[in-house]
């Protein structure tokens, strides 16, 4: 009888075991895209020109163009 239950709780450890294993498994595949995603971004960023950027310079030129004038009628 000793021999059996053994064998049962045996069974019941490889099956655990296996559970983790598969838990395992999946964290790591969902890690791993999270990590390509997350690399595929950065370099999404990095290439991307900076629209804003030149319109903001162009505002600025316009607008201290604007302010010049007026300096330049009251003189």
């Amino acid at each position: 009888m000793n021999r059996i239950e053994d064998l049962i709780t045996a069974l019941q450890k490889k099956e655990e075991e296996t559970n983790k294993n598969t838990v395992l498994w999946v964290l790591a595949i969902i890690g791993a895209v999270a990590a390509v995603a997350g690399i595929a971004y950065a370099v999404y960023r990095f290439f991307t020109p900076d629209y804003l950027e030149d319109f903001e310079e162009d505002f600025d030129d316009d607008f201290d163009d604007y302010f010049e004038d007026e300096d330049d009628e009251e003189k």
